[in-house]
């Protein structure tokens, strides 16, 4: 059952978080940014997954911090890979859930997955974390026979901000003549830097992040707004949106950036792109740092499904794109963890 918290009817799950605005004032997003770092030298090996951390190339003689996840019983040739970029609106590090949450997937599709945390605004401001992301993207296939990765197995994906970055990476690959991901898997991403959908006037006041917060992180994050209307900010609005790969995308019924990530997908499918859509109710921007949450889990195995599907299922082969489906299935997470329902006409649109 749902519980209304404050304004909105968010699911009694996330109750702990329902009323929790972060501060963004300059002083809070530095001592933020120091305290959360720190997060990156716990990660540690287990029965299941081994950790190692590393450092990545970008731009002209510096370096970002990552991590390499991989599975233990995993076979040693052609070895699937997922290269994460976490959110936190270009200025937060990875909060304890991004970690959790690149293991699981490391465990449970059996791949690599390479956790990129690139450098932050408002000190790094664009592009600089664009270029660098593309920049791990790039090393990662220039060093594939390292960790015998399969370069036609290699996806993409991120939460909020850090989806936003996998797909301007995808687009910095297109235009350099770099082999393309095979798939890309965005959680509630901001693909449009917009401003002016319903959903982003509607949500002035929701928890974790809300239109407020939003351009709060703008400032941070732009020079001005003339960067905002560059080509690597706002991925929904490239001129071929034909060239993306399969994509899982994610959204959270209360959230100022759910309308633009839906719009992202519609826009894909209509090129010819094989998009899932993944709208969940009773959320918000975040919601899955809940993560023993019965909706945190049903979209969990999804994403699962999804990167299963693409990276472990495909043995290899690339789609062309003259053979992409132009199908998209939307579905919903309600309940989906005590029982399967069988989807309504509704649930599934194909063309």
């Amino acid at each position: 059952m749902s519980k209304k918290i404050g304004d909105y009817p968010i699911d009694k799950d996330f109750e702990k978080w329902a009323k929790f605005q972060p501060p963004l004032n300059k002083v809070c997003v530095f001592l933020s940014q120091k305290v959360m770092n720190l997060l990156y030298f716990n990660e540690k090996s287990d029965e299941n997954v081994e950790v190692k951390r590393f450092k990545i190339p970008y731009g002209v003689d510096k370096k970002q911090n990552a991590i390499i996840y991989m599975p233990k019983n995993i076979d040693s040739k052609n070895v699937p890979c997922l290269v994460y970029f976490h959110g936190g609106g270009f200025v937060m590090p990875a909060a304890p859930h991004h970690y959790h949450n690149a293991r699981k997937y490391a465990k449970e599709v059996g791949c690599i997955v390479i956790f990129v945390n690139y450098p932050l605004a408002p000190k790094n401001k664009y592009p600089i974390p664009a270029e660098a992301c593309f920049d791990a993207y790039k090393w990662v296939l220039d060093n594939a026979c390292k960790f015998n990765i399969d370069t036609q197995k290699i996806a993409i994906g991120g939460d909020s901000a850090g989806g936003t970055l996998a797909s301007v990476a995808i687009l910095k690959a297109f235009d350099n003549k770099l082999p393309l991901p095979c798939a890309q898997m965005l959680i509630y991403p901001a693909p449009g830097s917009a401003t002016e959908t319903e959903s982003m006037k509607t949500f002035v006041d929701t928890p974790l992040c809300n239109s407020v917060d939003y351009k709060k992180y703008c400032k941070y994050y732009f020079n001005s707004e003339q960067d905002m209307k560059e080509r690597y900010v706002s991925p929904l609005k490239a001129e071929d949106l034909s060239i993306f790969p399969p994509t899982y995308i994610e959204t959270a019924e209360f959230d100022c950036l759910r309308d633009e990530a839906l719009e992202f997908g519609e826009l894909l499918n209509k090129a010819g792109v094989k998009t899932t859509i993944n709208k969940t109710e009773r959320t918000m921007h975040g919601y899955d740092m809940v993560e023993d949450s019965k909706i945190t889990l049903a979209s969990m195995a999804k994403r699962i499904e999804f990167l299963k599907e693409n990276l472990i299922k495909k043995e290899g082969k690339v789609v062309s794109k003259s053979s992409k489906s132009t199908k998209t299935k939307i579905t919903k997470s309600k309940e989906e963890s005590k029982k399967k329902s069988k989807p309504s006409p509704k649930s599934k649109i194909e063309k």
